[in-house]
């Protein structure tokens, strides 16, 4: 398998970083998986919080759980809480993954022809 092809689909398939540590290039696949972690963190912390408020408001509301007061309350907090954090971090993560799989795949080529210069010496 040609490692363009290689890095682009574990960066692709696995976690964004994944194709740069199989390169050989860490500091890129360092960056990148912190910065996706990141992403995922803001993202988890957002859903936790969420899920705290629903889950307050059926306990305000008597302890009985009623499908449409949780439909009403998930959209309630989806739509007042902090909104504008989560596409951030939904695009950071995004971003992270669309880059991750194009520059394992640029720094495979790069590889690959190398590879096919030597041979061919």
């Amino acid at each position: 398998m040609k490692k363009s092809l290689k890095g682009a689909l574990l960066s692709g398939l696995v976690f964004p970083g994944c194709g740069q540590f199989a390169l050989e290039h860490y500091i890129r696949g360092i960056a990148l998986v912190l910065m996706s972690l990141t992403g995922l963190v803001v993202i988890g912390v957002k859903v936790q919080q969420q899920t705290f408020a629903v889950l307050e408001k059926i306990e305000y509301g008597g302890g009985e759980i009623d499908i449409s007061e949780i439909l009403n309350s998930v959209n309630l907090a989806g739509t007042t809480s902090g909104g504008a954090v989560y596409k951030f971090a939904s695009l950071l993560l995004l971003f992270c993954w669309i880059v991750g799989i194009i520059d394992a795949y640029r720094t495979g080529r790069k590889k690959d022809r190398e590879e096919q210069q030597q041979s061919q010496c």
